[in-house]
């Protein structure tokens, strides 16, 4: 049932521009909201931008949500078996979600075939959810009237001050704060690492690691309350 199936995007992208450093989905960025929404008898499903096996960081498992996912069929099974963007039917599925991780910087923003997807479920008045990095997949998507979704939007993701923190300001594409700020969007924060979820309407975003499973249970309040209307 379409009502019981979510979609979680991650990134295809292993390495921090020309650094030789690897990257690519933040583990618990995905596993924490995956747990708040798996328990709650959703099935989820994966996409890449290049489908297959994304590449991973920060595999902690002492993290026993982490661990879960990480031993799951339903869980890492999935996620290792992604589908690519122009594989997916949006009617198939009540919510998106996008998974952060530095990868997603330079394979989230322009991608034609994830903004394609974005505009579907938004379209549709879907729940569309982003945390950390995640977000740059919505800075660039334009709707039919030329404006940015995120323009006037109540918009969160990792600032730029933890980018400078973790020394990849220099190193990214573009910092992510700036960028969505510079698209129109009303963004806010907290201080570095701090959790902090905003929700506009059917859109929830979140600010950093700290903030995914707090995205996961803002996406199950908008499901729950979708499915009494």
């Amino acid at each position: 049932m379409m009502d019981k199936k979510i979609l979680f995007a991650v990134t295809s992208n292993g390495k921090k521009g020309d650094t030789g450093e690897s990257t690519g989905y933040y583990l618990s960025e995905v596993a924490h909201p995956w747990n708040v929404l798996h328990r709650a008898g959703y099935d989820i499903d994966f996409i890449s931008p290049k489908g297959g096996k994304p590449p991973v960081e920060a595999v902690d498992l002492d993290d026993p949500l982490n661990a879960a996912f990480w031993n799951d069929e339903a869980g890492r099974g999935r996620v290792e078996r992604s589908r690519r963007p122009d594989e997916i039917d949006s009617d198939d599925y009540a919510a998106l979600f996008f998974a952060g991780g530095h990868g997603t910087m330079w394979d989230f923003p322009g991608n034609p075939e994830l903004a394609k997807l974005i505009l579907a479920f938004h379209g549709e008045d879907k729940v569309i959810a982003a945390v950390c990095h995640g977000p740059s997949a919505l800075a660039d998507v334009k709707l039919e009237n030329g404006r940015y979704l995120v323009e006037g939007k109540r918009i969160n993701a990792f600032t730029d001050d933890e980018e400078r923190a973790v020394g990849m300001d220099k190193i990214v594409p573009f910092l992510l704060e700036s960028r969505l700020i510079e698209r129109g969007a009303r963004f806010e924060k907290s201080g570095l690492w701090q959790p902090h979820v905003a929700v506009d309407g059917r859109l929830i975003t979140g600010q950093n690691p700290q903030s995914a499973t707090g995205v996961g249970e803002a996406m199950l309040r908008l499901l729950r309350e979708g499915a009494s209307l």
